[in-house]
This record gives C-alpha cells, sequence and structure tokens, in this order.
C-alpha cells in the first residue's frame, strides 16, 4: 500500500487515493506556536484556578493577615504612632503597680511605663485586662519590667483585625464590591482621630475594639450552622470588652440586647435554634459585664461627684453667660463664682472651701438634670458646643507621638485623615450639621430593614443609637475635655453612616429552588 497522508474518511487497509500534503513552512510555525500558547494558557488558567480554589478554602485566614500587614504599617510606618495620656491613665496604671505620678503626659505618648508604688484604684474598665496581658506578655517577650505600651498596640492590632475579617465576609454584598465595602470601613477604623487609641493607656481604644467585633458579629447571627456560633463568639467577646470600656459604655448594653431579639424575631428558625443565639449572647454578656462590675467601683461611682462638679464649674457656669443666676438657679452661693473653670483636681477647687459641706447636695446629677429640665435653651447651647466638639475629633492637647520622635510636643498624625477631616471641617455648625447627618444615617438603616437587609439594618441602627446615647451622657454629665468625650459616639457614627453607605451595594442574588418538571416522551400508539 502506497504511504501518504489518507483523507478524511478513509479507512486503512483499503485503497484509497494518497493526496500529497503541501507543507506551508510558516503555518507549520504559527500552529506550533499556537499549540504552545493554548499550553501556556492552560497552564496559567490551571494556578489561576487552584490558587482561587485554595483563596476561598483559606479566604477568611488570609484576610486576618492582609487587615495585620495594613494595620501594623499603618501603626509603625515611618515611626509609631499612640495617643498620650490626658491624666486617666493612671486609674489603670496605679492597679498595675506602674503608675509614675513624674510622668510625661498629654504632650507625648510614653511608650513605656516602668515600675512604681501600686496606688489605690477601684476604676473599672475592659483596658485593664488588656493592659494586664500586655504586662504578662511583654515579661513572655523578654521586655524589662514594665508596662511596654507597644504590646498593648499589638494586641489591639490582632483584635480589630478579626474585627474587620468578620466584618468584611459577613457583608451581604455582591462579588468585588465586598473590596469597597471593606475600604468603606477601614477608612473609619483607620481614621486618625481613632487609631492612635489602640496604643494608650486611656479605655476609648477598648470601646472602638468592642464596636467594631459586636457590629461584625451582629452580621453573623442569622447564618447558617458554624457562622451563627461564630457570630454569637464574636459578639460576646465584643460586647463584655466594649460595654466595660468606660462607665458611660454601659449604656450599650441594653442597646445591644435589643439588636440580638430584633435579629431573632426575624430568624425563620423555630425553638431552640431560632432563640439559642440570642440567649447566649444576652447571658454571656451580662455575666461578663456584672462579674467584671464587681472587681472594683460598680460603673465607676466615685466619679458622680467629680463628674457632675465639672459640669457644673466647667459647662453649665463657663463665665461667658449669667453666672450669678446660674449659681442661683443651681442653688448655690454667689461665692462660688471664684471656681468657675476649676476642676476637681485643680490646685484650690470648690469643695477645699468651708461653705462647700452645706451645698454638697447640689453637686449631684439630681440638680443638674433639674436645671436643665427647667432652662432649655442654655441645655441646647450645651449640646451645640458638644456638637461641635464631636465633629471636631482630635483633642488638641494629646499628641501622637513618642518623645523621641524628634517632633512638637503634642504634634500630631495625619496619615488616614479622611473621614475625621471632613466632620472638622463642619464642626462649627454643630448640632445643624450632627442632626442632619444622623437622620440619612436613620433613613438609610431604616431602609435596609425594610428592604430585605435585616442583619445591615440593624447594625447601622445599633451604631447610631449607641452614638445618640453617648452624645447626651459626655455633653451634660461630663463637662470637660469634650472633644475626648466625645469620640466615642464619633466612631460610633462614622461607622454607622459606613455601614449605610453599604447598605446601597448590590446584595448578592437570593437562590431560588427552581422546580424541574420532567416530560416524558409518549411512545407511537400504533393503529
Amino acid at each position: 500500500m502506497a504511504h501518504g497522508i489518507y483523507r478524511h474518511g478513509a479507512v486503512r487497509g483499503k485503497r484509497s487515493r494518497v493526496v500529497p500534503l503541501k507543507i506551508n513552512p510558516g503555518r507549520m510555525g504559527l500552529a506550533r506556536w499556537s499549540r504552545w500558547g493554548v499550553r501556556g494558557v492552560r497552564g496559567t488558567w490551571g494556578w489561576v484556578v487552584t490558587l482561587g480554589r485554595v483563596w476561598k478554602r483559606w479566604k477568611w485566614a488570609g484576610t486576618f493577615v492582609a487587615w495585620v500587614a495594613v494595620l501594623v504599617v499603618r501603626w509603625l510606618v515611618p515611626r509609631p504612632v499612640g495617643i498620650a495620656d490626658n491624666g486617666d491613665g493612671w486609674r489603670l496604671l496605679c492597679k498595675l503597680g506602674v503608675n509614675d505620678r513624674a510622668r510625661v503626659s498629654e504632650s507625648v505618648v510614653q511608650f513605656f511605663y516602668a515600675p512604681a508604688a501600686p496606688c489605690p484604684s477601684s476604676y473599672v474598665s475592659s483596658q485593664f485586662w488588656v493592659d494586664r496581658v500586655a504586662l504578662w506578655l511583654g515579661q513572655v517577650l523578654g521586655d524589662p519590667p514594665g508596662l511596654n505600651l507597644k504590646v498593648v498596640g499589638a494586641i489591639g492590632i490582632l483584635v480589630v483585625a478579626v474585627g474587620l475579617t468578620v466584618v468584611v465576609w459577613a457583608l451581604p454584598v455582591r462579588g468585588w464590591y465586598r473590596a469597597l465595602a471593606a475600604f468603606v470601613i477601614g477608612l473609619v477604623v483607620l481614621d486618625s482621630a481613632f487609631f492612635g487609641y489602640l496604643t494608650s493607656v486611656i479605655s476609648e481604644g477598648a470601646a472602638f475594639a468592642g464596636l467594631l467585633l459586636m457590629a461584625g458579629g451582629l452580621l453573623l447571627l442569622r447564618r447558617p450552622g458554624f457562622q451563627r456560633w461564630l457570630g454569637v463568639a464574636v459578639v460576646v467577646a465584643g460586647g463584655v470588652l466594649g460595654v466595660n470600656a468606660k462607665s458611660q459604655t454601659l449604656m450599650v448594653l441594653p442597646l445591644l440586647v435589643i439588636a440580638v431579639v430584633v435579629l431573632a424575631v426575624g430568624d425563620r428558625g423555630r425553638g431552640v435554634a431560632k432563640w439559642a443565639p440570642a440567649a447566649v449572647v444576652v447571658v454571656a454578656v451580662g455575666a461578663g459585664t456584672l462579674a467584671l462590675q464587681n472587681t472594683g467601683d460598680f460603673a465607676n461611682t466615685e466619679y458622680r461627684e467629680a463628674n457632675a462638679y465639672h459640669a457644673i464649674f466647667d459647662s453649665i457656669v463657663d463665665g461667658k453667660h449669667d453666672t450669678a443666676q446660674d449659681l442661683a438657679d443651681l442653688g448655690l452661693p454667689a461665692s462660688f463664682a471664684q471656681y468657675v473653670g476649676t476642676q476637681w483636681w485643680s490646685p484650690r477647687p470648690a469643695y477645699t472651701d468651708p461653705e462647700y459641706p452645706k451645698y454638697r447636695d447640689k453637686i449631684s446629677n439630681g440638680n443638674i438634670v433639674r436645671y436643665y429640665a427647667s432652662h432649655p435653651v442654655r441645655t441646647a447651647q450645651i449640646l451645640n458646643q458638644a456638637a461641635e466638639d464631636l465633629l471636631t475629633g482630635r483633642p488638641a492637647n494629646m499628641g501622637n507621638f513618642g518623645a523621641d520622635a524628634g517632633l512638637p510636643a503634642k504634634a500630631k498624625e495625619y496619615r488616614v485623615p479622611v473621614l475625621s477631616g471632613i466632620t472638622g471641617l463642619i464642626a462649627p455648625a454643630g448640632l445643624f450639621a450632627l442632626l442632619p447627618l444622623w437622620l440619612l444615617i436613620a433613613w438609610l438603616g431604616i431602609r435596609a430593614l425594610r428592604r430585605g437587609s435585616r442583619e445591615l439594618g440593624v447594625v447601622v441602627l445599633f451604631l447610631l443609637l449607641t452614638a445618640v446615647g453617648q452624645f447626651p451622657l459626655a455633653a451634660l454629665a461630663e463637662g470637660i475635655e469634650g472633644v475626648k468625650h466625645q469620640v466615642i459616639a464619633l466612631f460610633a457614627t462614622l461607622l454607622a453612616a459606613g455601614f449605610a453607605s453599604i447598605s446601597l451595594l448590590p446584595r448578592p442574588q437570593e437562590r431560588t429552588e427552581q422546580t424541574e418538571v420532567v416530560v416524558k416522551d409518549e411512545e407511537p400508539v400504533l393503529a
């Protein structure tokens, strides 16, 4: 049989016409390169598919590692940042035995606190336990005796990275919009007005981390199986941390209870499966709060008189209005005008006055509330100033850098100033800017609830109500350092705004079960 190339359809072994094949060297080269190109594309696509499968399996761990890297760079490059102690830190440092009365405060960050004689303090804050873990961990890592604030910052970064990871993968958004949502929430957490508190000896950092964890956990409470119980664990951890950060954050507890109950009511499950997660959250956070508060002065009642003193002599009677009339309305003598602007820890406060014991009952929350109720205009003025403080966000007296950074005292960092920069610009408008912002967030939260994003709507409204609750507590009951005392309300406001804006993004398409109809072919009928 002649050798050659058979035509298509020719059968080997049978006679067939042999058609000589004309080979074009150029086309052969193109074909060879085409085959190699196809193989290369197939190989690359195989790697892409493999990486996609790995990422799908380990996306939570990968996201956590990515957030840790972002947070560490944000924290340490080009030099570490934190926030200085305004003087509140001694209440926690005393119990740790690292309080140094001669320490530098306010102007620069002190990154290390050496051991000192312990002093009595019954102040309760979840930040104390973070500091205590950092103190122990520093010894394990070989630090000299004392509190290394960088270890505190590292713990804060790990906790926040967990919160951000949970939020990113719990958000009900579609496809690549998840990256945009992560960017929005990241802008809030990394903002220069808040980030420094993670590396500090004061309590606001614990409040921020707790609110973030609570938000992420609430988003998971209606998920099936393991994710639901992961959400329970995250909410409990965030609740114990955030609710107990300060005495003013205790009001977050009833709001958290309402949030988990609303989510349970809207759950499609029944019986134990429906109510067990909410019950676990309520019992665990309640028990944890009770246990923590019983380690010292419950709700920090020892500072109530000091706070009332500041509300009277630094806020109500500020020397800019009718001082004599305000003192009279408060039931205080006109001679107390000399104490306007003084603080409880000033060299010569009012309680050193021989007449003070006669009027001690007037330095109380009840007397202050009666004044506010009978003076609506003055109360509105105080609230307007508090709104300006809230939107300002950056305390002027607290620096962000260490003494060895080579920067002026009270120097501030502006690495991520986007959101706090915007609020700072509108701060002079006070309530005229804050109230419309809150109303917009409330509308978006209700919209999310009505359009099927129950978890997202609950989170938005939970954070908004936290901000609304924190605002009057700091404005009307604190009296001093308004910007610092309003920073928790600002964080909750911006975090609520972030989730509210995310509610506008496309949601994942709901999977609908389609009923398959099988039509059997009829057999022909033979006549």
